[in-house]
């Protein structure tokens, strides 16, 4: 978690049994990505967890390599894989096709990001409590609602009422964290996001459900 190197490794034990019993519960290839979110989240935090121990242990290095693996889940894998996870649980209909544009339009977030990250690098340092990743250019307003687009909004068209839940919460993180944690926004987010992430475990109880009214 954003506050400590034994938070994080805390905060990615819990979300591996939750990764761990939502990736048994899929039934089809197709849920398993989204199954699979847990997991990633929680290897995050375990990486998280080693930034934190670069800090106390000077490892220069091993910090660098880190901070941009972190990165990697926070500002390329998260824009694109949780669109693309909804898009292969929904159902065939006019949701499916609007997720196929967000997913176009999540890419496009996740290259501009990656240009941003390559092109102008990124450092990891402790500023007060949270760990304050530093990205120029990152932080102007177009980039924020495109990044939050990509993330967050898309799921709001998928028919299953958990997803949208999960994403509701993370919408309110988001602004919560950027407000509130303005320099700190993506370690205190992504701390967010994460045991938010433990929501995913109730869809695999709910679509049998679901799928007995349709059939119905």
């Amino acid at each position: 978690m954003c506050f400590s190197a034994s938070a994080s490794f805390a905060a990615g034990a819990f979300l591996l049994g939750i990764g761990t019993l939502t990736r048994k519960a899929a039934r089809t290839p197709n849920e398993r990505p989204f199954a699979a979110i847990p997991l990633l989240f929680a290897l995050q935090q375990f990486i998280e967890g080693a930034v934190w121990l670069t800090f106390s242990h000077d490892a220069p290095l091993t910090n660098e390599v880190m901070t941009y693996a972190f990165s990697f889940f926070s500002l390329l894998l998260w824009p694109v894989f949780v669109p693309a996870a909804v898009l292969l649980i929904e159902p065939p209909g006019w949701r499916r096709q609007g997720l196929r544009v967000f997913v176009a339009a999540c890419a496009i977030a996740s290259g501009s990001l990656l240009y941003t990250m390559t092109g102008y690098g990124i450092v990891s340092r402790v500023t007060g409590q949270p760990i304050d990743y530093v990205i120029p250019h990152f932080f102007p307003v177009a980039t924020m609602l495109l990044y939050l687009l990509s993330t967050s909004a898309s799921e709001l068209l998928s028919t299953y009422g958990e997803v949208k839940i999960f994403r509701l919460l993370v919408m309110f993180s988001f602004g919560a964290a950027y407000v509130v944690y303005t320099h700190w926004f993506i370690s205190v987010w992504c701390c967010f996001a994460a045991a938010l992430s433990a929501v995913v475990l109730p869809h695999f109880s709910a679509v049998p459900m679901l799928a007995k009214q349709v059939r119905a």
